[in-house]
Parts: C-alpha cells; sequence; structure tokens
C-alpha cells in the first residue's frame, strides 16, 4: 500500500510540475513591433466634429420590415458627403451600387500592386419610441457635448464611415501619392444583413475582376477592463464571423373559443418547442479563445496561463466556467435567442396560429442547415414547422501572417505600444462576409477603446463616443491607409 501512495505521490508531483513548466513556457510574445513613421498629424477638430455631427442628424435607419425604407434618407446622406469631402469627390471614381451603396475608386499609378478595401456602413439600429425621454440627447441630434459626440451611429457605424473620409480628405489634400489603388465602400442595410448593399458591391467587384490584397471593415475594437487579469489595452482584430439564422417555428391549429380549449393550444405546443430547443444548448469549443489567448498568453496572470496552456487536461473545467459567463459563452458556441413570439389576438381566442422566432449565432464548423437540423430534431414534433429566414453561414477564417493583417496590428501599436494585439471571432455579423471571394485577408477593426459600461450602449440608449476616440481614429485610419497606398 505504501509503495501505491508514494508511487500516485510521485505522479502527482510529476503532473504539477508538467502544468507548471507548461505555464511557463507555451506562451512566447507574440506581439508585432510598432509600426515606424507613425505621423501624429494635426486636424482641423473643430470642422471634423461638425462634419460627424452633422452625419448623425440624418436617420439612415434600416428596418426589419424593408416597406419602412427611408430612400431620402440615404439620398441626403450621398448629398452630405459630396458637399462635406469636395476634394475627395473631384479625386475618385464614385460608383453607386444598387441605388444607396457606395464605392470610392482612387486609382494607383502600379497596376501591379492589389488594390486594398476599406469599408463601413451608413445605416443605422432604430430607435425605440418608448426610450425617447431617456437619451441624454435626442438620438439623431449629433450633440457635442462633454468631450462626446452623442447619436445613432456615433458608434455603429458612422464613426467608420465618418473617420475614414476624414483620413482620406486629408492624404489627398496633401497629395501623397498613389501607387497601390484605395477602394472605400460603405453599404446601406448592414444592419438586416447586407443583402441588397454589401452583397452588391461584392458582385460589383467580382464582375469587374477586382480582387483585393486585404479587405478592412468595422467589427473589433480596443478593449478595456473586460479581459479578468489583463491590465494592458487590447485592440481585437476580427479574421472571422459568426453566421447567423432565424429559424421562424409555426404551429397551425382549429383555434375557436378559449372556453373550449384542447390538451394543448398551439401556443402551448410551441412554448413547448421553445423550451426543448433552449434547454439543449449547442456545444462548446476552446477554439476561437484559445486563438486569442495564444496571443496575448505571455500577458496574462500565472493562474490564468496554467489553465490555458494545459487544456489537454483542463479543457471541461475552463469550458464550465466561461460558460457561465454569458459574454464568454457566445465565444464558445452557437448561441440560441428566443426572441419574438405571436398567438392569438385576444385573450379568448385560441390562436389559429402561434409563431416563433429563434435567432441563433452560428459557430464555425456548424452551417445553417446542420442548425436547422438539429432543432428539427430536438422539437421532434410534426406539428411545428420550422422555416429559414435571414442566413448567412460562418465565415472563414484568415490568417494573421498576412501583409494586411501585420499592416493593421503594426499600425495600431505604432499609435499606442502599450495596446496589445490579438485575433479574434467576431460574434455578431458584418458586411465582410461577403469578401471572401474577393481576398482570403479579411479583416474587421474599429480604432475605438470600449469598456463594459461603453459597449452595452452601441444598439442601446445614449449611444455616444468620445472626441478623442473620434480624432484618433482620423489619425489611424490616415498613417494605415498612407502605408497601404504607397507600399
Amino acid at each position: 500500500m505504501k509503495k501505491i501512495i508514494l508511487g500516485l505521490l510521485l505522479l502527482l508531483i510529476a503532473l504539477a510540475a508538467i502544468l507548471v513548466y507548461r505555464a511557463g513556457t507555451v506562451f512566447q510574445d507574440h506581439q508585432l513591433e510598432p509600426a515606424s513613421g507613425i505621423s501624429r498629424i494635426d486636424i482641423n477638430q473643430q470642422l471634423a466634429m461638425q462634419r460627424f455631427s452633422q452625419a448623425l442628424t440624418i436617420p439612415t435607419i434600416s428596418h426589419d420590415d424593408r416597406s419602412n425604407f427611408d430612400a431620402t434618407a440615404f439620398t441626403n446622406f450621398q448629398e452630405f458627403l459630396k458637399n462635406a469631402y469636395p476634394l475627395l469627390h473631384q479625386n475618385a471614381e464614385l460608383s453607386v451600387v444598387n441605388d444607396y451603396s457606395l464605392v470610392y475608386h482612387f486609382k494607383g499609378s502600379d497596376p501591379s500592386l492589389q488594390p486594398v478595401l476599406f469599408m463601413g456602413h451608413m445605416d443605422v439600429v432604430p430607435v425605440e419610441d418608448i426610450t425617447l425621454n431617456e437619451w441624454t440627447y435626442p438620438p439623431f441630434s449629433g450633440t457635442v457635448a462633454d468631450g462626446v459626440i452623442w447619436g445613432r451611429g456615433s458608434v455603429d457605424d458612422k464613426f467608420t464611415v465618418i473617420t475614414l473620409m476624414e483620413a482620406m480628405e486629408m492624404l489627398l489634400s496633401e497629395n501623397v501619392p498613389i501607387r497601390r489603388s484605395i477602394y472605400l465602400a460603405f453599404g446601406h442595410d448592414e444592419e438586416v444583413g447586407g443583402f441588397d448593399g454589401a452583397a452588391n458591391v461584392a458582385k460589383h467587384f467580382r464582375d469587374r475582376g477586382i480582387t483585393f490584397d486585404y479587405v478592412m471593415d468595422e467589427g473589433g475594437a480596443i478593449i478595456e477592463g473586460m479581459m479578468e487579469g489583463l491590465d494592458r489595452p487590447l485592440a481585437v482584430i476580427g479574421v472571422s464571423e459568426k453566421g447567423f439564422v432565424n429559424l421562424v417555428l409555426t404551429v397551425n391549429a382549429p383555434g375557436g373559443h378559449s372556453s373550449q380549449p384542447p390538451e394543448q393550444s398551439a401556443l402551448g405546443i410551441l412554448a413547448r418547442a421553445i423550451v426543448k430547443v433552449e434547454d439543449n444548448p449547442f456545444p462548446a469549443s476552446l477554439e476561437y479563445i484559445n486563438m486569442t489567448f495564444e496571443a496575448i498568453g505571455a500577458e496574462m496572470p500565472f493562474s490564468t496561463r496554467l489553465a490555458m496552456g494545459n487544456l489537454w487536461l483542463l479543457s471541461p473545467l475552463v469550458e464550465s466556467v466561461m460558460l457561465k459567463n454569458k459574454d464568454d459563452a457566445a465565444a464558445l458556441r452557437t448561441t440560441t435567442a428566443a426572441t419574438m413570439a405571436s398567438g392569438s389576438p385576444k385573450s379568448n381566442i385560441l390562436p389559429t396560429r402561434a409563431t416563433a422566432v429563434i435567432n441563433f449565432r452560428i459557430f464555425p464548423g456548424e452551417t445553417v442547415e446542420t442548425v436547422k437540423q438539429r432543432v428539427v430534431g430536438l422539437i421532434a414534433d410534426d406539428r411545428v414547422v420550422v422555416t429559414t429566414e435571414m442566413a448567412t453561414d460562418p465565415s472563414p477564417v484568415s490568417p494573421t501572417d498576412s501583409r494586411g493583417y501585420e499592416l493593421i496590428a503594426r499600425t495600431i501599436r505604432g499609435m499606442d505600444d502599450d495596446i496589445l494585439v490579438a485575433p479574434y471571432m467576431v460574434r455578431g455579423g458584418t458586411d465582410a462576409k461577403y469578401f471572401y471571394e474577393l481576398s482570403p485577408n479579411v479583416y474587421r477593426f474599429m480604432m475605438i477603446r470600449v469598456d463594459p459600461d461603453t459597449i452595452r450602449q452601441i444598439h442601446g440608449i445614449d449611444e455616444h463616443v468620445a472626441i478623442a476616440d473620434y480624432l484618433e481614429a482620423i489619425r489611424f485610419y490616415y498613417n494605415l491607409i498612407r502605408q497601404s497606398m504607397t507600399g
């Protein structure tokens, strides 16, 4: 018995030694050197803020119901851009795609160099009427106050559109030579999937045989205070994104008066189906969290490195801990969210039709079809009809050793070398998903700082951006575009 105990003790000591060794050696410093020659340009702040403020007053809203589309708002925004950025419009070849999306081409002198595409979107989400009195300033006022620019779209995503326009206008005013062609593309319906806008912009390029060295869209950001144990700001660059699908569950029934109900009403059948789906979440995977962690692991506390450096043994424990946090859980699996339901129009009438919508954000490795098949199998009730609405598969994963990724990362660090940079998987959706046929190097990043409080204001009440972030983003794009088009 003593020999067995001694053997177990030695085994535990050896195992502990392996765990500690791996925690100390697995993670290397993967941070790229900051780009040299980053220019701290002087910006006409008053004019830049005035233009951004005006952009936010134009209600370019995307509604799920496309019959509510306000064409005038988008044509007004086009006219605003034309008037606000005259030099850019004088030097660009402008194509209007599907009436409202915009493509600007700045022709390079060296046709052997693949062009670069910078993207954003002009549309914003609606503001609920019941929340209007909760806004500090009216959502479409573009108010500048207290060091902040307020308004719907100030972050998502007129921030990207206007900072790109500002940077390009400055570069043109300085006569910076354009060796490599630059394109700017702004979709008009990203908030409802980009089917009319970005999808047709991608087709516009395909039809002309245009491919890109790299593509950059909105999506990532500089996060602060959002990763436990990390004291430095972290710039996350999206190298992939989840897919999405709305599955519509429909139950038809005879209906009738509520005083003579059947054993199960259409709504009751539907409710049981929803519960079955919610009670059986998709399996988890640490693959994409580990991709991010590998880039910054050397900066993390020992206890975190101990766990993440030994996933061969501790992955069940790590998954269990992360799945208890909804923000972390979203990075580990396909998410399930029952979001809409309808039944009878009156309390004493049995519904003849009950419907519900469940929104899934699809993890790479799954597809729209595999998600639907799984849901049908879980419900296992022929009375519940499952149909697909607004669906896109997950994107491919772009490399982190491409010229584009390294240029973006080095420019970020050139702006502030205290910032760490790491790849990550975007949990929402962007227009970038349509452009993988045009380049394998598709990235998502915004030069904006977010924390646990400010990130909740995106699509929410009091959306706003600090003036300092807005000006820093102009400087960032100025330097990134300059490096892209001159090299």
